[in-house]
């Protein structure tokens, strides 16, 4: 099975919050959205505690050891959250990061927010989309290192540790940036009348280079492994062809049932033999930007503020001094914009018939700042924009690690937002650094 029923939404708070769009994406979008907020502000880790999310939104946070794990009430206030303090500490993070999700949906004051549900046949497409913004709290993106190897399940429940999260939230950002073509699905039990159980997959998420095929909302084969796994961090293996109607390596464990479930929920890794036809991980190279590697039609990019009417020191002085004609084609067009409207605009200067400078104002102001001067959504806007250029005209991608200089973002972030927006979609992205420098050792 390659490609799944697409899930019928009939849960109403989910249906107000995507309206026309696809639930899954948009909580995606929503929750990155409030991250990138936060990371803004200073947010570090990991750890990475939501409680910081919860401040920034001006939310309460109480202990309630009479609630199950959390729930959202709503007061004269604001809103609150109680959380039960005698559950492990890795759970009551995501519980509360749970309950923070609930904030996304337009009508959550409308009643008490219990995770897990309240019971009603279709919580269940609720309560999985805070589970998904839920785990981009807990490990937000660029909180892992790409990875070439993944290895097996046991040694990744070992890991998960490291960063006190839970194994859905550690699995899921993962699948997110794996160099190699990797899925992870997370499935649920419904249990029949006659008392048999069976598992649907509520959400897949895969690797920037797997295949591209739909999940969410297929109902396993009764033979599955996924069976196997009927206590929390218990593993199994296998090779089974319902993922992709051939042969295919799939790792199970256990996770947190729902409350009020007798069996756990089930994660499953995907292992795909091959990637998604032309679809390569960001390629990281020593040398300089202004020495694009390849042939053909290529885009060379570069991170301005929004105040920036010349460029200034750094990569853009070189490319200045290079291509001084893009500089002025540059200021040209940036003096036409106001500077208010400036932030996630891009200015596309060519150079040549094979070569344009792409200009991406993603940095607010310059100079030193107690909080980074990149602006994430910005620059994912901007990169969108690139994106299409390329894709129209056919052309690579070449840049620094851009937003990592005085503009003080985070590389692994901008690298992760490069996979969603570029490698996703198909296209070539060369990385250029310098080469490192020699050390001089003492010679005694």
């Amino acid at each position: 099975m390659s490609n799944a029923p697409s899930i019928n939404w009939t849960n109403a708070s989910v249906r107000a919050f995507a309206r026309n769009a696809d639930p899954l994406a948009a909580i995606e979008d929503a929750a990155r959205a409030l991250v990138l907020r936060a990371r803004e502000r200073g947010w570090e880790g990991p750890p990475f505690n939501p409680l910081r999310i919860a401040e920034m939104l001006e939310v309460q946070i109480e202990a309630n050891s009479s609630v199950a794990d959390a729930r959202l009430v709503a007061t004269e206030s604001g809103p609150k959250i109680e959380f039960n303090p005698q559950q492990p500490r890795e759970r009551v993070r995501f519980s509360i990061a749970h309950e923070i999700a609930h904030l996304l949906f337009p009508d959550w004051s409308e009643q008490v927010r219990n995770r897990g549900g309240d019971k009603a046949a279709d919580d269940w497409q609720l309560e999985m989309l805070c589970n998904l913004a839920a785990s981009e709290f807990v490990l937000p993106i660029g909180s892992l290192s790409a990875v070439s190897d993944i290895p097996p399940i046991e040694d990744l429940m070992r890991q998960r540790r490291n960063y006190d999260v839970s194994a859905e939230a550690f699995l899921t950002r993962l699948a997110k940036i794996s160099e190699k073509p990797i899925g992870i699905f997370v499935s649920s039990p419904i249990v029949c009348e006659n008392g048999r159980r069976h598992y649907k997959i509520d959400y897949f998420v895969s690797s920037p280079t797997a295949p591209k095929i739909r999940l969410s909302g297929l109902a396993i084969p009764d033979e599955s492994i996924v069976h196997h796994c009927t206590a929390i961090g218990h593993t199994d293996r296998s090779v089974e062809s319902w993922v992709t109607d051939a042969p295919t390596q799939i790792e199970c464990v256990g996770l947190t049932a729902y409350p009020g479930s007798v069996y756990p929920r089930v994660a499953g890794l995907v292992r795909f033999d091959r990637a998604q036809e032309d679809h390569f991980p960001i390629r990281l190279l020593h040398g300089s930007v202004l020495e694009p590697r390849n042939g053909g039609r290529k885009i060379i990019c570069q991170l301005v503020n929004d105040r920036a009417v010349k460029w200034g020191g750094g990569v853009a002085r070189k490319i200045a001094k290079r291509f001084p004609d893009a500089e002025e084609s540059y200021t040209e067009q940036v003096i036409q914009i106001p500077q208010r409207d400036r932030l996630g605009r891009v200015i596309f200067s060519e150079t040549s018939e094979d070569l344009t400078i792409a200009s991406l104002i993603g940095q607010e102001g310059f100079g030193p700042s107690l909080f980074p001067r990149v602006r994430y959504a910005a620059l994912q806007t901007c990169l969108e924009q690139v994106a299409d250029r390329a894709a129209s005209i056919g052309a690579s991608i070449h840049m620094p690690k851009i937003g990592t200089g005085s503009a003080g973002g985070d590389w692994s972030t901008i690298g992760e937002m490069l996979d969603d927006v570029m490698v996703r979609a198909g296209l070539f992205v060369t990385v250029y650094d310098v080469p490192p420098k020699r050390v001089q050792l003492e010679l005694l």
